[in-house]
């Protein structure tokens, strides 16, 4: 089934995803790796291509721009 994401460019989105994982690495020589999930993503969707959309969002006063695969949507939540 196709979906036309294009009828929501400019609309935010909250996206779980599928397992995916990140590591953070303390600044101290003792500190071990952290692994955690990251299951959100949240943006206002700028773009829709043929493998998965483009959401750009605000963190900590600077912008980004986030591509997230088809493949790893799991929910979508469209304001």
């Amino acid at each position: 089934m196709q979906f036309d994401w294009n009828q929501f460019i400019d609309h935010t989105l909250n996206i779980t995803m599928q397992e995916n994982y990140g590591v953070v690495h303390g600044d101290k020589k003792n500190d071990h790796p952290t692994f955690y999930e990251i299951v959100f993503k949240t943006g206002k969707m700028i773009g829709a291509y043929d493998e998965g959309i483009l959401l750009e969002s605000v963190r900590e006063g600077r912008m980004f721009k986030i591509f997230v695969p088809y493949s790893s949507i799991k929910c979508v939540e469209i304001f």
